[in-house]
């Protein structure tokens, strides 16, 4: 009967591990994938910056 009782903890806990590593998987893609929006976007407003930051040698 004990032997029952370790073996389902055991199958417990392999279960929780490869639901946590699922999870993992599933958290680092989506990250990466918002990571890589984001630099785009933000490579973006960096080069509008930059065409906008030169004088135009019309100022005041």
């Amino acid at each position: 009967m004990f032997r029952i009782i370790r073996n389902v903890k055991g199958a417990t806990a392999i279960e929780y591990a490869l639901i946590a590593s699922l999870i993992a998987v599933v958290a680092i893609t989506g990250m990466r994938s918002i990571g890589q929006k984001m630099q785009a976007k933000l490579d973006d407003i960096a080069g509008n910056l930059g065409d906008s930051g030169a004088p135009s040698g019309n100022s005041p």
